[in-house]
């Protein structure tokens, strides 16, 4: 597998993880996902799920299985959130590894071509989501508005350094296929 294809998501969404429907899930036959934690579903510096985030959880998990999955090493930040919105997850992933994604997929019992990995990075969760054979989903970040006026350049150089090697992150409104 090529790098553009190791770095291209299968979906590129405009706005947060909360555009993820369940019109769209059922569109591409997905069973579970995967789900990143920091920007992808909180701002990294806030500890529990947003009431607006909790009720989209409540919603997504009536169609899919719902596991979390992060970088993050912090059991007391990672756990309440997952708490807070009642799902399994495992952290300090170092994703691109696909060790506990893997871990993950085996609790769900699903073929991890029927799981979304849904982030926010392109050589973390994507890249990681990719090598298993998964349906990679990228989401713009959740950030903090004290942080919202600072770019962000490590997913900036992301974006930039895969088009250079071909993959194109720009949102397509094409890639949604109506069925």
């Amino acid at each position: 597998m090529t790098w553009n294809n190791l770095l291209q998501p299968d979906l590129i969404l405009e706005g947060s993880v909360l555009q993820l429907t369940t019109d769209i899930i059922q569109q591409y036959g997905l069973k579970g996902l995967v789900l990143d934690v920091d920007e992808t579903l909180v701002p990294f510096t806030v500890g529990t799920a947003s009431l607006e985030l909790q009720q989209w959880v409540d919603q997504i998990r009536t169609d899919v299985d719902l596991w979390l999955v992060s970088n993050n090493l912090s059991e007391v930040r990672i756990g309440s959130i997952a708490r807070s919105l009642n799902l399994p997850y495992y952290l300090g992933a170092a994703k691109p590894s696909r060790r506990k994604i893997r871990a993950a997929l085996q609790a769900m019992d699903l073929p991890a071509a029927q799981v979304g990995m849904v982030g926010d990075r392109l050589f973390t969760d994507v890249l990681a989501g990719n090598r298993l054979g998964m349906f990679t989903i990228l989401v713009e970040p959740i950030v903090h508005p004290d942080a919202a006026l600072r770019s962000h350049p490590i997913r900036n150089f992301e974006v930039w350094f895969s088009e250079i090697l071909g993959a194109s992150i720009t949102p397509k409104k094409s890639k949604i296929h109506k069925t």
